[in-house]
């Protein structure tokens, strides 16, 4: 079990890296707030599938501890996307729906191959759940996105992007607070300790 966790969080981690490069540098392109806080998402992801690997075998209250700065992460993306909304308040501009469509498939694609990978892993461990929480909010901020180039293409302004990226923001707060709690439960939960084996008389 620990070798097939091993693979597939070696597996989605890659993905991740490559789709949050494609994804900065078409949220550069576009000028796409919703574009650039699936950036983030990915980012962030990838460092939590990193974390999570370290910690497969580990005891559960270290689990629990990375399970808390994941939390963390996904609460920093959220920050990070809120900032990002007031600024492009300030500065507004139509994104590129054309490269945000692309990009929003291409990521979508890839994230839905992350949430196969990791679904039946998802009820392992606290370590795994946490990392699947992660992935499908991937899914729901591809979705999302995508929603966004539509809006943006029929309407040909800005605030169909800066709408998406609210929701997406509502999300990401939802989520770290849900990791935040599983985390904070798992601390507090006494760690069992392993079974002895029995000695010969």
């Amino acid at each position: 079990m620990q070798a097939r966790q091993r693979r597939v969080l070696l597996i989605v981690m890659l993905i991740n890296i490559g789709s949050c490069a494609m994804m900065v540098a078409a949220a550069y392109l576009s000028r796409s707030s919703a574009l650039l806080s699936g950036t983030l998402d990915n980012l962030g992801d990838a460092l939590t599938y990193l974390l999570s690997l370290l910690v497969i075998g580990a005891g559960f209250k270290a689990k629990a501890r990375v399970a808390l700065f994941k939390g963390l992460l996904i609460l920093a993306a959220a920050l990070a996307v809120g900032a990002q909304i007031v600024w492009r308040i300030r500065n507004p501009a139509v994104p590129l729906f054309e490269t945000m469509g692309v990009a929003a498939l291409l990521n979508l694609g890839l994230n839905g191959i992350c949430l196969w990978l990791l679904t039946p892993l998802r009820h392992s461990d606290i370590n795994l759940a946490s990392a699947w929480e992660c992935s499908r909010n991937d899914m729901f901020e591809g979705l999302a996105v995508l929603a966004a180039a539509l809006g943006v293409w029929l309407f040909k302004g800005g605030w169909p992007d800066l709408v998406v990226a609210s929701l997406l923001l509502v999300l990401f707060l939802s989520s770290a607070w849900r990791v935040l709690g599983m985390a904070w439960r798992g601390l507090r939960t006494p760690e069992q300790p392993a079974p002895k084996c029995a000695t010969p008389e």
